[in-house]
């Protein structure tokens, strides 16, 4: 058997075993019960292997990361949706809202473990006098479109407001300019553009229309037309014009983009 076999073997059974031992101590203790079914302790068990495996080292590829990931998180919340359905039965509101709160604990651990794998790869990197590569999540790739995105955002919901003010003595019911230009048409143009703008120079950037979505949010309290609907308004279109400009940064060489790209 390989060493990889044997650490997957491994850890499989040291998680298991801690997640039997588990349900064998603490459900009694918090259930008030001496008995415990069964079925309970293998969910238990399976948990504790799948979180035993999840302390492997990543992937090396960002496919496979990815792919292990997924495939790892589909097990995970399936062994524990039917552990809880064994507590909650077919409360399907509790069983989604249970799932809800593991996935977020999920997605946090996996995140804390991903930064701190990045950071080590880019000192590798750096040590042997290579490119550190592109900063986690793009963030530092995203930043010089920060000041688009709240100017798109935020600014010009006051401004068109404070025009609408001037313009009509006052204000109006249907604010043409801040309820209906600025949400379906130049919040959507300009996200959109400016996301293949980005998508073109730097590939996919999750923080882009996430920086959409969240600038948008001061304008819920701040402006009397503003929508939450307006923030999907402006964070969708953002997002497919990254994948749409990161399919074109894909598709055309590097020499036809310089010569030919000013967009």
């Amino acid at each position: 058997m390989g060493e990889d076999k044997w650490a997957w073997l491994v850890r499989i059974l040291a998680g298991g075993t801690a997640g039997l031992l588990a349900a064998l101590i603490l459900i009694p203790y918090l259930m008030d019960t001496r008995l415990v079914d069964p079925a309970v302790c293998m969910l238990c068990a399976g948990l504790g292997g799948a979180a035993g495996v999840a302390t492997l080292p990543f992937a090396d590829d960002g496919k496979q990361l990815l792919l292990h990931s997924g495939i790892h998180f589909a097990v995970t919340s399936a062994l524990f949706v039917l552990l809880m359905a064994r507590f909650y039965g077919r409360d399907w509101g509790v069983l989604l809202l249970l799932e809800g709160l593991l996935a977020v604990l999920y997605a946090l651990i996996w995140l804390g473990r991903w930064i701190g794998w990045y950071v080590e790869v880019m000192r590798l990197r750096t040590l042997l006098g290579l490119d550190a590569g592109p900063s986690p999540l793009k963030w530092r790739e995203t930043l010089p479109y920060l000041p688009f995105v709240l100017l798109l955002c935020d600014i010009l919901p006051l401004v068109l407001r404070w025009v609408e003010h001037k313009i009509n003595g006052g204000w109006i019911d249907i604010p043409v300019l801040s309820a209906l230009i600025l949400p379906f048409v130049l919040m959507p143009a300009g996200g959109f553009f400016a996301g293949v703008s980005l998508g073109k120079r730097q590939g996919v950037c999750p923080l882009y229309p996430a920086a959409c979505f969240v600038c948008c949010l001061p304008m819920l309290s701040l402006v009397s037309t503003a929508e939450l609907f307006h923030c999907f308004l402006a964070a969708v279109p953002a997002l497919a014009g990254n994948i749409l400009g990161w399919m074109y940064r894909r598709a055309v060489p590097r020499k036809e983009r310089s010569d030919g790209s000013h967009c």
